[in-house]
């Protein structure tokens, strides 16, 4: 008998060996038994039900009633439910909690099974494997991944796997190092990759703090590299996985393993659609680590919101194709410079022809035929979606004769990335006859409703159909006679679900009733008839479209059948589409936004002219562009100037220009000329992180910590005051020793802000180093930002005068000037400090010859008097006489 599991019913399960249970709740346990962490949906007729613990869940996840139904060990068995034609509203609210769920079918037939109908779990959901429209976000990717690793000799080799199930691209990566190197790698990919659902080894730990992904627990079993390389081979059908560059590999191939194993378990079938696989390795992207992902906002803000960012800013995206393609290029910016030259020269062409307004109508009209792809090898495509596969397809000429206009062939352009997409968009012409042949204008949107052919694809159909069709006019015509032939005027032959055909003839005319006639219902003002002609076309009618339904749903899975061979083809018609639309967004907001091409060069540069941030200037009225210079001889820029001066603007944009460069985007500039790059970091903001016990300061010593670890010289590094979370000289020693770094060991291209003054003295021992400033000037009691940068140090901070702009209270700000002169005061009555900066000797701190400041003092006496005089008075509450008298007070000071 079966036992209720622990994960159900704990208290059930110790007391139920003396209890029996229905058979329908056995059945229900040991299907509950094989998926002990899923939320079961078992289907019930017209509902999925869900009993015992995963009720109460799924009660309080759904905000559904919870009930009652039958005793299991002396205690009701909770029970809730949600309607079928309903499941995928709640399935796309369990998934984006990160729950996982089985659906399990009715398989047998009611009418011939003895005891509870057989069921099956056909499909399982979870968060990394979901293909269905309804459940995924139709502009970014849910992919899975599954880690490995493998240690020797205190050497850890993690290998990576990662499956967009949506549309079928299977991707692997492997790095090694000592274990602490390898987590901060992992962590730094996890971010780049964003997987939705991770596997892990039941010994596993590494994927523990990954804070908003789900983790699920495999059998290490599922993890051995010798079957993962074997997996691999079946499932892309090749003899050797050299021509993936994947030679050479270990522990991608067990998380490999792992990973197609739990997704064809998830869809109960193979995965045809999985053809291809990519292998990735560290020195194929410009890399970007969180930080620096957070403070650029490519997809998101830093505030978590979806805009303003990059990604919002760019996509103009006709089709949800394009912009997952976009967002990718935005994370994944290629090293290589010949792949964005090549996407440099198709904007270029696309602008040059005028093409992309056209372009951009007809791929309005072309539909999501990567994700159709994938729900057609899936056997999960709807009627709809092959309607809509048809529609797109059809528009693959105009989009080809658009394209061939742009790269000019004859003149090289045949060879380019915009002759090789029309090449994609060839028409596969079988695969469209198919479907322009078989499927209706307008489908029905479930098979089951029926309705999915066009008429003339199928013979048997049509004529079953018209069976079921033309029983109107049959029972017109039956209507007509049978009032002629008994006199009966107001004699009704109709038709309901539950009675089938009848005849209806009301009380006071049932003497005309004839002898053929047999009573069927009887109503309280009328009495409901059938007769021998009437009851063969029931049969008739009845089974015909029964038979209809059948026959369609039998077609439609030789239909999906048929489309299989055509998948490859599709998958590159995708491709192509997402490419072209991804260009085409791009060359119409340059053209929008007077972009311009930016030069990659191989020389060591970055040399923006008149460079705009691509978000801020559409948020503001007026941006003012800013030149930046980065050369061999000039690799780090001290910024000084106010606060709210637009420093850290300046910044973001030269890292957003640099990278939009190597997405292969014009950029918001008059000109810019860039040199190799690796990586970008930033270290922007104060930021902590409670629930990780990381103070501001200790976030801030991270971030910089991963800047000057992986620096180096082909880096572009943006560090916005570093060493301001701890005491004054702490900080300010921390912020000249990292710049230091940076320019003589990273030797990165910098651009170095800070409010330490004393640090703008570091250019005149290290060349390298070069001063600039965003300027302000200061109109009464106000202050002007210019937001111009330009060059040498900034005179001071005016901090004082962003304070009051911020609000804060008069008072507060008068006394802070008073103070502020004090300190001053003091400062210059304070003994020299020798120059920090200078080119160290063997002792860098060495003390230097103190002078005489004794005169000095006198005079910084004399002027705090003055300051303090002057703090001291209020004009609003003056006299003219008294504030005469105070002129000549303030006079005679100033003479002493």
């Amino acid at each position: 008998m079966t036992t209720v599991p622990k994960e159900i019913n704990a208290a059930a399960a110790k007391k139920n060996s003396a209890e029996k249970l229905t058979p329908m709740m056995q059945q229900y346990l040991g299907i509950k038994e094989n998926h002990p962490t899923m939320l079961v949906f078992y289907r019930m007729g017209d509902f999925y039900e869900l009993f015992f613990e995963d009720a109460e869940k799924a009660s309080r996840l759904l905000g559904i009633t919870l009930t009652a139904r039958g005793v299991a060990s002396g205690n009701p068995i909770k029970m809730c439910g949600v309607p079928f034609h309903s499941l995928d509203g709640y399935l796309a609210k369990l998934v984006k909690l990160g729950e996982s769920v089985a659906i399990c079918e009715q398989i047998g037939d009611p009418a011939t099974s003895k005891g509870p109908v057989e069921r099956k779990v056909m499909r399982v959901v979870t968060p990394g494997t979901l293909t269905d429209a309804d459940l995924l976000p139709e502009k970014a990717e849910r992919p899975l991944l599954a880690m490995c690793s493998i240690t020797q000799r205190k050497t850890v080799t993690t290998g990576l796997a990662w499956l967009s199930l949506a549309s079928g691209a299977l991707k692997l990566m492997e790095f090694s190092g000592d274990s602490s190197t390898v987590a901060a790698r992992l962590q730094q990919e996890l971010e780049r990759i964003v997987p939705a659902e991770i596997l892990s080894g039941d010994n596993g730990n590494l994927f523990d703090d990954y804070a908003g992904t789900h983790i699920n627990r495999v059998p290490d079993w599922h993890f051995d590299v010798v079957g993962g390389h074997k997996a691999l081979l079946d499932q892309l059908g090749v003899a050797t996985l050299t021509g993936f560059g994947a030679d050479g590999l270990g522990a991608a191939f067990g998380a490999a393993g792992a990973l197609l194993r739990y997704a064809q378990s998830t869809q109960g079938r193979g995965l045809q659609h999985v053809r291809s696989l990519t292998t990735e390795t560290e020195s194929e992207f410009i890399g970007l680590d969180a930080a620096t992902r957070r403070n650029l906002e490519l997809t998101e803000t830093i505030r978590g919101q979806e805009s303003p960012t990059l990604f919002s800013l760019l996509d103009h995206c006709r089709t949800a194709m394009g912009s997952r393609m976009l967002r990718h290029w935005l994370h994944h910016a290629r090293r290589d410079q010949n792949v964005a030259r090549a996407r440099h020269e198709a904007i270029a062409a696309l602008a040059q022809s005028e093409a992309a307004g056209p372009l951009a109508s007809t791929l309005a009209q072309v539909p999501d035929i990567e994700r159709i792809t994938t729900r057609i090898a899936l056997l999960s495509a709807r009627p709809r979606d092959l309607a809509a596969l048809r529609d797109g397809l059809l528009q693959l000429p105009a989009l080809r004769s658009d394209v061939v206009r742009c790269y000019g062939p004859g003149q090289g352009g045949e060879k380019g990335l915009l002759a090789a997409i029309h090449a994609a968009l060839a028409t596969p012409t079988s695969c469209l006859d198919l479907l322009v042949r078989a499927v209706a204008q307008e489908p029905a949107a479930m098979v089951r409703d029926g309705g999915v052919f066009a008429i003339g694809f199928d013979a048997e159909l049509d004529e079953l159909r018209a069976l079921s069709e033309n029983a109107g006019q049959f029972l017109l015509d039956l209507e007509t006679r049978e009032r002629a032939r008994t006199g009966i005027a107001n004699l009704r032959v109709e038709y309901n679900k539950v009675h089938g055909f009848y005849i209806e003839v009301t009380h006071g005319q049932t003497d005309k009733v004839p002898d053929d006639y047999r009573r069927r219902q009887t109503l309280k003002n009328a009495e409901r008839y059938i007769t021998p002609e009437l009851k063969v076309f029931e049969d008739k009618a009845l089974s015909a479209q029964g038979k209809a339904l059948v026959r369609e749903k039998m077609l439609y899975d030789l239909l999906l059948a048929e489309l299989a061979p055509h998948i490859g083809t599709l998958q590159t018609i995708s491709q192509g589409l997402a490419q072209l639309d991804t260009l085409n967004a791009l060359t119409e907001h340059a053209q929008q936004h007077n972009w311009a091409a930016p030069r990659l060069v191989d020389e060591p540069c970055i040399n923006i002219i008149e460079g705009r941030h691509p978000v801020v200037e559409k948020q503001i009225e007026r941006f003012i562009a800013n030149d930046c210079r980065l050369v061999n001889e000039r690799r780090l820029l001290l910024i000084t100037g106010p606060n709210m001066g637009g420093k850290s603007t300046f910044m973001r944009q030269v890292a957003l220009i640099t990278l939009l460069a190597y997405v292969g985007s014009y950029v918001p500039a008059a000109s810019a000329t860039i040199g190799p790059i690796d990586r970008i970091f930033t270290r922007i903001g104060a930021t902590d992180d409670l629930a990780g016990g990381r103070s501001t300061f200790m976030v801030e010593m991270t971030e910089s910590a991963a800047i000057l670890n992986g620096a180096t010289e082909h880096s572009l590094v943006l560090m916005d005051e570093v060493g301001r979370g701890t005491s004054t000289f702490d900080g300010l020693a921390l912020a000249w020793a990292i710049a230091r770094h940076l320019i003589d060991t990273s030797r990165s291209f910098t651009l170095f802000a800070t409010h330490y003054f004393e640090l703008t003295q570091l250019p005149d021992s290290h060349p390298s180093a070069a001063n600039v400033h965003l300027s302000a000037v200061e109109h009464k009691d106000s202050i002007v930002f210019l937001h111009a940068v330009q060059a040498g140090p900034a005179s001071q901070s005016y901090g004082l005068q962003v304070a009051q702009l911020a609000g804060v209270p008069q008072p507060v700000i008068k006394a802070a000037r008073k103070h502020l002169a004090r300190l001053e005061a003091q400062a210059l009555d304070a003994t020299p400090q020798r120059d920090l900066f200078a080119a160290p000797a063997a002792d860098p701190y060495a003390q230097e010859e103190e002078e005489d400041a004794a005169p000095l003092a006198a005079l910084n006496a004399a002027q705090q008097a003055l300051l303090d005089a002057i703090a001291d008075l209020d004009p609003d509450a003056l006299t003219p006489r008294d504030a005469l008298e105070q002129l000549y007070q303030l006079k005679r000071l100033a003479a002493a």
